[in-house]
């Protein structure tokens, strides 16, 4: 049976073609140079340091490499500067240039902010070519895991089971150490000795878990230090980062995006600010899932002028009455008379004082009534003072949600489908599931902007790529081909029409 033959690998050959040529005219890495091109890296705050010697990289080159890498499934510094080698588009794209990978790494990590002023102008772009609806937006987060294993963070109270740990084993140590003898008791002394040190550095672990007075649970991660331990779905927990974004509803392209340490309970008001000034429109509504229904965040929507759709949880089992007909829900408040009215008609009224929780103020309600109510036990299982209803100052904001929410249900269920996609694209189908940068948020910060900048990117080039410009684009190609091979001809004949010259 006959196969196809490959050429000769010792075959000399005349190649009468570029590198330009080798590169389809439709291809993604002429639109990412396109892209980079346009750029003033300068504006963006890509400074380039003064140096002695060997003329540095451009950063406008080190920056369409990283992101023809991330479009590409690749972040290592390594592995791009593998590809500088052997790729023929990154061959392309960087003029056959080839940084080492120190150099590919230092600009990630020195570029965090330039960086993500870069995926800014990505936004701009969209909204050039009206991609943007500034209609309806959604926003949520997803736990991007760290460098930083579970073993190399610690809290008070895993310090404190260390250390008891090795209070224990010293003990036993000691005993055994006064019976031993030879090499034996050498055995025992370097075991002491280890042990020794061991609870040396988590007292120093200790003393600066004591000092940190930021949060209620403070913990120290080792090799990242910022990076937390968070619960990730259900009962798993991980060492990782928050990664905030908000998606536009008309194309699903990210609007904006922001990596955190923290929970999603503050999270709502700040990128609903952000979202304000991006957008420059307050006409758009906000959808968020029930792990961002705060009131200060709700109150802060309500200044912006923006309305948010965020479903109510679930009131929680120390909130429940032993009926659930008689839960607060069910109670309805009068706003001209400042008081409550139970499902048995009893008013509830308050002392008019304000009483002071972490962060919000409430009011009491109560009424006396409670003493002789035949439905008491179903209402409450307080002793003393019956039925005590709390209003904080931000329920007028929660109550306005909530009636959002039941007015506009359909509108609240695209949130998943419109917020999942970019999460689903970056962690499922590119794998970037974690941060693969050490030493800070700074340099994280930095990682995942380049996953919402090649996101964004790809999206736009996949939408504008659509439609009639597929004939255009082939159109073009062919008028190149007719061109090369034009100029091909005409290098052929030159010389003979340069003789006749003469």
């Amino acid at each position: 049976m006959e196969y196809q033959q490959g050429q000769s690998r010792e075959q000399l050959t005349l190649y009468t073609t570029c590198i330009d040529d080798m590169i389809p005219r439709d291809n993604t890495v002429r639109s990412i140079d396109d892209f980079v091109n346009g750029l003033n890296m300068g504006e963006l705050g890509f400074n380039s340091l003064p140096t002695q010697g060997r003329p540095p990289y451009d950063h406008a080159d080190l920056l369409k490499l990283y992101i023809y890498g991330y479009m590409n499934r690749m972040r290592s510094s390594r592995q791009l500067e593998r590809e500088c080698a052997r790729n023929i588009e990154v061959i392309w794209l960087l003029g056959n240039l080839r940084p080492d990978h120190n150099t590919i790494s230092r600009f990630r990590k020195d570029n965090a902010k330039a960086i993500k002023r870069a995926f800014r102008t990505t936004v701009e772009l969209a909204r050039n070519h009206d991609l943007i609806g500034a209609v309806l937006i959604a926003g949520d987060s997803t736990k991007l895991r760290a460098q930083n294993s579970k073993k190399n963070n610690y809290n008070k109270k895993k310090i404190g089971r260390h250390l008891e740990y090795i209070d224990k084993k010293l003990k036993q140590y000691n005993e055994a150490l006064s019976q031993a003898d030879g090499d034996e008791k050498q055995e025992f002394e370097k075991q002491i000795r280890a042990r020794k040190d061991q609870r040396h550095k988590y007292r120093q672990i200790a003393g600066k878990l004591e000092k940190d007075r930021s949060s209620e649970n403070p913990q120290i991660s080792t090799s990242d230090p910022d990076s937390r331990h968070q619960i990730v779905r259900n009962t798993i927990t991980e060492v990782c980062y928050t990664a905030q974004t908000t998606v536009d509803a008309k194309n699903k392209l990210l609007i904006d995006c922001k990596l955190t340490n923290e929970n999603d309970k503050k999270a709502m008001g700040q990128m609903l600010r952000r979202a304000k000034a991006i957008l420059r429109t307050d006409g758009f509504t906000a959808l968020y899932d029930k792990g961002y229904h705060t009131g200060s965040e709700f109150k802060i929507a309500s200044e912006l002028g923006l309305d948010t759709l965020v479903p109510v949880p679930g009131i929680g089992r120390a909130s429940q009455a032993p009926d659930p007909r008689y839960n607060v829900e069910h109670f309805t408040y009068d706003k001209d008379t400042d008081t409550y009215t139970c499902p048995q008609g009893h008013p509830l009224k308050s002392n008019g004082s304000w009483y002071k929780a972490r962060n919000y103020r409430f009011k009491q309600y109560k009424t006396k009534a409670c003493k002789g109510c035949p439905v008491r036990s179903l209402c409450t299982t307080a002793k003393a003072n019956g039925k005590i209803v709390q209003r904080s100052e931000f329920t007028p904001y929660i109550e306005a949600n909530s009636i959002r929410v039941a007015a506009k249900e359909a509108t609240y269920k695209k949130r998943q489908a419109l917020v999942e996609h970019p999460f689903g694209t970056i962690k499922r189908q590119w794998s970037f599931d974690h941060i693969i940068t050490k030493k800070g948020i700074r340099a994280a910060s930095a990682d995942f902007a380049l996953m919402a900048l090649a996101y964004n990117l790809r999206r736009i080039f996949n939408i504008l790529g659509k439609g009639p410009g597929d004939g255009k684009a082939a159109r073009t190609q062919l008028f190149w081909a007719l061109k090369r091979l034009l100029q091909w001809i005409t290098a052929l004949v030159r010389p003979y029409y340069a003789g006749q010259g003469k």
